[in-house]
């Protein structure tokens, strides 16, 4: 599981990079000048080559994982539930179950199936396997009673 600040900051690094490589040329295709020049260009370079750079990195980290699962089982601490689901699907309440994770609190979401017997599931059993870049990915997940 990759932390939202890592994403978040190879975002702005690889777009600053490219702004910072590529902006005159900017300036000579779509002739802005002054603010506008880094406002336009700035937003283009950090979504579009950020957002570029994070799926290649997060892409990357899932398909060239090792083949080998590890199967992990943890305590459901917490149990709530969302609305929602797919179009057709709005007014069914999913359960969202809390474990802690490495010492941080994380929510599962499971399938509306499981909402009516939410109560009497004691424990999350997923397998996990090692990323290209040392994060883990999780992989089906299963309530246990």
């Amino acid at each position: 599981m990759i932390d939202l600040s890592i994403l978040i900051g190879i975002i702005i690094i690889v777009g600053l990079v490219a702004f910072i490589a590529d902006y005159k040329n900017y300036e000579k295709t779509y002739g802005h000048e002054g603010i506008g020049l880094y406002f336009y260009s700035g937003m283009q370079y950090i979504i579009g080559f950020g957002f570029i750079a994070c799926s290649i990195f997060t892409l990357s980290n899932y398909y060239f994982a090792e083949s080998k699962t590890k199967t992990e089982s943890y305590e459901i601490i917490d149990r709530t539930w969302i609305q929602g689901g797919t179009k057709y699907r709005r007014n069914k309440k999913q359960p969202v179950f809390t474990i802690n994770y490495e010492g941080k609190n994380k929510e599962l979401v499971f399938n509306s199936n499981y909402y009516e017997k939410m109560e009497l599931y004691k424990s999350v059993e997923f397998e996990t396997r090692e990323g290209l870049f040392g994060f883990k990915i999780l992989e089906n997940k299963k309530l246990n009673e």
